[in-house]
Protein backbone atom coordinates (compact mmCIF):
# COMPACT_ATOMS: atom_id res chain seq x y z
CA UNK A 1 0.00 0.00 0.00
CA UNK A 2 1.69 3.35 -0.71
CA UNK A 3 2.41 6.34 1.40
CA UNK A 4 -1.06 8.30 1.15
CA UNK A 5 -0.47 12.24 -0.13
CA UNK A 6 -1.18 15.10 2.11
CA UNK A 7 -1.43 18.58 0.98
CA UNK A 8 -1.91 21.93 1.81
CA UNK A 9 -2.49 25.56 0.49
CA UNK A 10 0.88 28.04 -0.25
CA UNK A 11 1.11 31.09 0.38
CA UNK A 12 -1.10 32.36 -2.47
CA UNK A 13 -4.08 29.48 -1.55
CA UNK A 14 -2.53 27.13 -4.42
CA UNK A 15 -2.74 23.77 -3.21
CA UNK A 16 0.67 21.64 -2.54
CA UNK A 17 0.49 17.88 -2.47
CA UNK A 18 3.14 16.31 -0.86
CA UNK A 19 4.35 12.70 1.54
CA UNK A 20 6.16 12.23 4.46
CA UNK A 21 7.61 8.84 4.97
CA UNK A 22 10.29 7.84 7.87
CA UNK A 23 10.51 9.62 10.83
CA UNK A 24 14.36 10.98 12.81
CA UNK A 25 15.57 14.02 14.31
CA UNK A 26 16.47 15.65 11.16
CA UNK A 27 14.18 15.67 7.74
CA UNK A 28 15.00 15.49 4.43
CA UNK A 29 13.13 17.77 1.80
CA UNK A 30 13.14 16.76 -1.93
CA UNK A 31 12.73 18.59 -4.50
CA UNK A 32 11.89 18.03 -8.28
CA UNK A 33 13.22 20.00 -11.46
CA UNK A 34 11.46 22.08 -13.98
CA UNK A 35 8.49 20.05 -15.43
CA UNK A 36 8.93 16.87 -13.46
CA UNK A 37 7.29 15.70 -10.12
CA UNK A 38 7.92 14.02 -6.42
CA UNK A 39 8.49 10.71 -8.66
CA UNK A 40 11.78 11.37 -9.52
CA UNK A 41 13.32 10.81 -5.83
CA UNK A 42 11.48 7.32 -5.58
CA UNK A 43 14.60 5.54 -5.56
CA UNK A 44 16.02 7.72 -2.81
CA UNK A 45 12.97 7.05 -0.64
CA UNK A 46 13.68 3.57 0.67
CA UNK A 47 16.56 4.02 1.77
CA UNK A 48 16.85 7.52 3.68
CA UNK A 49 13.52 6.77 5.03
CA UNK A 50 15.08 4.17 7.25
CA UNK A 51 17.67 6.73 9.23
CA UNK A 52 15.57 10.44 8.35
CA UNK A 53 11.96 11.46 7.91
CA UNK A 54 11.42 12.26 4.26
CA UNK A 55 9.33 15.04 2.25
CA UNK A 56 8.59 14.91 -1.24
CA UNK A 57 6.55 17.98 -2.74
CA UNK A 58 5.30 18.27 -6.15
CA UNK A 59 5.72 21.93 -6.49
CA UNK A 60 2.93 23.87 -8.01
CA UNK A 61 1.96 23.41 -11.55
CA UNK A 62 3.82 20.19 -11.55
CA UNK A 63 2.62 16.38 -10.70
CA UNK A 64 -0.48 16.39 -8.06
CA UNK A 65 -0.30 19.77 -6.75
CA UNK A 66 -2.87 22.63 -8.03
CA UNK A 67 -2.41 24.53 -11.18
CA UNK A 68 -4.16 28.18 -10.55
CA UNK A 69 -1.18 30.35 -10.25
CA UNK A 70 -0.86 33.32 -11.71
CA UNK A 71 2.67 34.37 -11.16
CA UNK A 72 5.64 31.51 -11.73
CA UNK A 73 8.26 32.46 -9.83
CA UNK A 74 11.14 30.65 -8.17
CA UNK A 75 9.89 33.04 -4.76
CA UNK A 76 6.22 31.09 -5.39
CA UNK A 77 7.91 28.02 -5.52
CA UNK A 78 10.23 28.49 -2.76
CA UNK A 79 6.95 29.57 -0.84
CA UNK A 80 5.17 26.53 -1.74
CA UNK A 81 8.19 24.52 -0.14
CA UNK A 82 8.20 26.70 2.99
CA UNK A 83 4.85 26.42 3.16
CA UNK A 84 5.33 22.58 3.70
CA UNK A 85 8.10 22.73 5.77
CA UNK A 86 6.48 25.08 8.31
CA UNK A 87 3.77 21.90 8.04
CA UNK A 88 5.67 19.50 8.76
CA UNK A 89 7.40 21.06 11.34
CA UNK A 90 10.61 19.33 11.06
CA UNK A 91 13.46 20.91 14.45
CA UNK A 92 16.21 20.73 11.41
CA UNK A 93 16.16 19.71 7.98
CA UNK A 94 18.50 19.61 4.79
CA UNK A 95 16.87 20.60 1.46
CA UNK A 96 17.79 18.43 -1.56
CA UNK A 97 16.83 20.06 -5.00
CA UNK A 98 17.53 19.30 -8.27
CA UNK A 99 18.09 21.38 -11.58
CA UNK A 100 15.23 24.13 -10.94
CA UNK A 101 14.88 23.14 -7.53
CA UNK A 102 18.21 24.29 -6.11
CA UNK A 103 17.06 27.56 -6.65
CA UNK A 104 13.64 26.53 -5.57
CA UNK A 105 15.12 25.27 -2.18
CA UNK A 106 17.67 28.31 -2.09
CA UNK A 107 14.77 30.64 -1.85
CA UNK A 108 12.30 28.68 0.38
CA UNK A 109 15.74 28.42 2.88
CA UNK A 110 15.65 32.01 3.16
CA UNK A 111 11.58 32.46 3.82
CA UNK A 112 11.89 29.27 6.50
CA UNK A 113 14.13 31.51 8.44
CA UNK A 114 16.26 28.75 10.93
CA UNK A 115 15.85 25.31 10.99
CA UNK A 116 17.69 24.64 7.99
CA UNK A 117 20.91 22.69 8.54
CA UNK A 118 21.90 23.31 4.75
CA UNK A 119 21.03 22.24 1.13
CA UNK A 120 22.04 20.00 -1.93
CA UNK A 121 21.99 20.90 -4.87
CA UNK A 122 22.07 18.11 -7.46
CA UNK A 123 23.38 19.37 -11.03
CA UNK A 124 22.03 22.98 -10.44
CA UNK A 125 25.20 25.32 -10.90
CA UNK A 126 28.79 24.66 -12.98
CA UNK A 127 29.50 28.13 -12.03
CA UNK A 128 28.24 30.75 -9.99
CA UNK A 129 29.32 33.62 -12.28
CA UNK A 130 28.90 34.81 -16.21
CA UNK A 131 25.14 35.16 -16.31
CA UNK A 132 22.67 35.73 -19.43
CA UNK A 133 21.95 38.91 -20.04
CA UNK A 134 17.93 38.97 -20.10
CA UNK A 135 18.32 39.87 -23.81
CA UNK A 136 20.11 36.10 -24.17
CA UNK A 137 17.16 34.23 -21.83
CA UNK A 138 15.02 35.82 -24.65
CA UNK A 139 16.29 34.26 -27.22
CA UNK A 140 17.28 31.28 -25.60
CA UNK A 141 13.43 30.84 -25.23
CA UNK A 142 12.13 31.51 -28.83
CA UNK A 143 12.62 27.56 -29.87
CA UNK A 144 10.45 26.85 -26.71
CA UNK A 145 7.88 29.58 -27.51
CA UNK A 146 7.68 28.86 -30.99
CA UNK A 147 7.42 25.01 -30.41
CA UNK A 148 7.22 23.81 -27.02
CA UNK A 149 6.76 19.92 -27.71
CA UNK A 150 9.34 19.88 -30.12
CA UNK A 151 11.77 22.06 -28.35
CA UNK A 152 11.09 20.28 -25.08
CA UNK A 153 12.01 16.87 -26.38
CA UNK A 154 14.89 17.68 -27.76
CA UNK A 155 16.03 19.60 -24.78
CA UNK A 156 15.65 16.94 -22.47
CA UNK A 157 17.44 14.02 -24.77
CA UNK A 158 20.46 16.46 -24.78
CA UNK A 159 20.25 16.19 -21.17
CA UNK A 160 21.59 12.29 -21.31
CA UNK A 161 24.52 11.16 -21.48
CA UNK A 162 25.10 8.55 -24.93
CA UNK A 163 24.56 4.90 -23.88
CA UNK A 164 21.66 5.51 -21.53
CA UNK A 165 18.87 3.56 -20.60
CA UNK A 166 16.33 4.18 -23.43
CA UNK A 167 13.50 3.10 -21.48
CA UNK A 168 14.42 6.14 -19.16
CA UNK A 169 15.41 8.38 -21.66
CA UNK A 170 11.62 8.38 -23.01
CA UNK A 171 9.78 8.34 -19.43
CA UNK A 172 11.52 11.59 -18.59
CA UNK A 173 10.99 13.28 -22.56
CA UNK A 174 7.07 11.99 -22.71
CA UNK A 175 6.98 13.53 -18.95
CA UNK A 176 8.39 16.32 -19.98
CA UNK A 177 6.64 17.30 -23.34
CA UNK A 178 3.80 16.91 -20.93
CA UNK A 179 4.57 19.64 -18.94
CA UNK A 180 1.26 22.10 -19.72
CA UNK A 181 3.08 24.78 -21.62
CA UNK A 182 2.55 27.80 -20.01
CA UNK A 183 3.44 26.78 -16.87
CA UNK A 184 6.31 25.67 -18.39
CA UNK A 185 7.02 28.40 -20.58
CA UNK A 186 7.09 30.63 -17.42
CA UNK A 187 8.84 28.82 -14.86
CA UNK A 188 11.54 28.02 -17.45
CA UNK A 189 12.16 31.96 -17.57
CA UNK A 190 11.77 32.44 -14.24
CA UNK A 191 14.73 29.84 -13.53
CA UNK A 192 17.09 31.15 -15.95
CA UNK A 193 16.66 34.88 -14.88
CA UNK A 194 17.12 34.06 -11.21
CA UNK A 195 20.76 32.96 -11.36
CA UNK A 196 22.18 36.32 -11.11
CA UNK A 197 20.53 36.46 -7.83
CA UNK A 198 21.94 33.26 -6.33
CA UNK A 199 25.79 34.63 -5.26
CA UNK A 200 24.08 37.54 -3.32
CA UNK A 201 20.87 35.04 -1.84
CA UNK A 202 24.15 32.45 -0.72
CA UNK A 203 25.97 34.90 1.27
CA UNK A 204 22.98 36.10 2.90
CA UNK A 205 21.88 32.68 4.32
CA UNK A 206 25.26 31.83 5.03
CA UNK A 207 24.07 27.89 5.11
CA UNK A 208 26.53 25.42 4.09
CA UNK A 209 25.67 24.01 0.21
CA UNK A 210 27.01 21.39 -1.24
CA UNK A 211 26.42 20.23 -5.12
CA UNK A 212 26.33 17.04 -6.83
CA UNK A 213 27.55 17.56 -10.72
CA UNK A 214 28.12 15.22 -13.06
CA UNK A 215 31.18 15.66 -14.97
CA UNK A 216 29.46 15.96 -18.73
CA UNK A 217 30.47 19.59 -18.21
CA UNK A 218 33.47 21.29 -15.84
CA UNK A 219 32.68 22.75 -12.78
CA UNK A 220 34.01 25.91 -11.97
CA UNK A 221 35.42 24.89 -8.51
CA UNK A 222 36.30 28.82 -7.72
CA UNK A 223 33.28 30.63 -8.43
CA UNK A 224 31.47 28.03 -6.61
CA UNK A 225 33.68 28.25 -3.33
CA UNK A 226 34.04 31.84 -3.42
CA UNK A 227 30.22 31.88 -2.65
CA UNK A 228 30.65 28.68 0.19
CA UNK A 229 29.78 26.10 -2.11
CA UNK A 230 31.42 22.75 -1.75
CA UNK A 231 31.61 20.65 -5.20
CA UNK A 232 31.44 16.42 -5.34
CA UNK A 233 31.71 15.17 -8.90
CA UNK A 234 29.75 12.18 -10.16
CA UNK A 235 31.48 10.70 -13.28
CA UNK A 236 29.93 8.84 -15.77
CA UNK A 237 25.79 10.33 -15.85
CA UNK A 238 23.68 13.22 -16.96
CA UNK A 239 21.58 16.07 -15.55
CA UNK A 240 19.19 13.08 -13.94
CA UNK A 241 21.68 11.03 -11.66
CA UNK A 242 19.53 9.87 -9.03
CA UNK A 243 17.48 7.95 -11.64
CA UNK A 244 20.43 7.16 -13.79
CA UNK A 245 22.92 5.42 -11.20
CA UNK A 246 20.46 5.79 -8.48
CA UNK A 247 22.70 3.13 -5.55
CA UNK A 248 25.96 5.19 -6.62
CA UNK A 249 23.83 8.67 -6.09
CA UNK A 250 22.59 7.54 -3.15
CA UNK A 251 25.63 6.59 -1.36
CA UNK A 252 27.11 10.11 -2.71
CA UNK A 253 24.08 12.06 -1.25
CA UNK A 254 24.22 9.86 2.04
CA UNK A 255 28.07 11.28 2.40
CA UNK A 256 26.83 14.60 1.82
CA UNK A 257 24.20 14.58 4.09
CA UNK A 258 26.79 13.28 7.13
CA UNK A 259 28.69 16.29 5.86
CA UNK A 260 25.95 18.80 6.83
CA UNK A 261 25.17 17.16 10.37
CA UNK A 262 28.68 16.90 11.41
Amino acid sequence: MGIPARSVASSDGVRISYQVRGAGSVTLVFVHGWSCNRSYWDRQLELFAREFQVVTIDLAGHGDSGRERTHWTIPAFGADVATVVREVGPKRSILIGHSMGGDVILDAARQIQGGVAGGVWVDVYSRLDGWRTPEQVQERMKPFRENFAEAMDAFVRRLFPPGSNPALVERVAADMVAAPPAIALAALEAVWLFGPKVPALLDELKLPFVAINPDDQPTDLISMSRHGVEVLVMPGVGHFLMLEEPERFNRLLREVIGMLLH
